[in-house]
């Protein structure tokens, strides 16, 4: 497995494809609605398997000073429970230890927040309702040690 940023046209175009197919078309969402004015601004994080093919994504951004956000988590539904998005997470985290955050925040789908309890985030209250279906919780991890 390999972690790291997407570098070409078409690895991104690849990692917003995966974006959109895992976290927008089963809800119906057009393409598009996968991304945001943040990304460019943003730190992205792809994981390809053995075969070289993208199979996991997150980002991280800062929202405020100190403080980031990992957004777009996802992981193909096939490739799940083989370790990738943990090894994602595990990147974004080293992203955020080595910009200066403190603190990292993210609003989890309820199907992951286990996933993120696990990884030593705690739930900080309700987050919003995706397509009027998806609940989300909003969570928070202190960042502690080095890079």
């Amino acid at each position: 497995m390999e972690i790291r940023s997407p570098e070409t046209d078409t690895e991104f175009e690849r990692y917003y494809d995966l974006r959109w197919r895992v976290l927008r078309a089963p809800w119906g969402r057009p393409r598009g609605s996968e991304r945001d004015t943040l990304d460019a601004s943003a730190s992205h994080v792809a994981g390809y398997d053995e075969a070289k093919r993208l199979v996991a994504i997150g980002r991280l951004h800062a929202v405020e000073a100190g403080v980031g956000q990992v957004r777009y988590m996802a992981v193909e539904e096939a490739t799940r429970g083989q370790g990738l998005g943990q090894a994602v997470l595990d990147e974004l985290e080293r992203l955020a230890k080595r910009l200066g955050m403190k603190a990292v925040i993210l609003d989890a789908r309820e199907a992951a927040e286990g996933f993120y309890l696990r990884n030593g985030y705690v739930a900080t209250g309700d987050g919003h309702t995706l397509f009027g279906e998806v609940r989300h919780t909003k969570m928070e991890k202190l960042m502690t040690g080095s890079a």
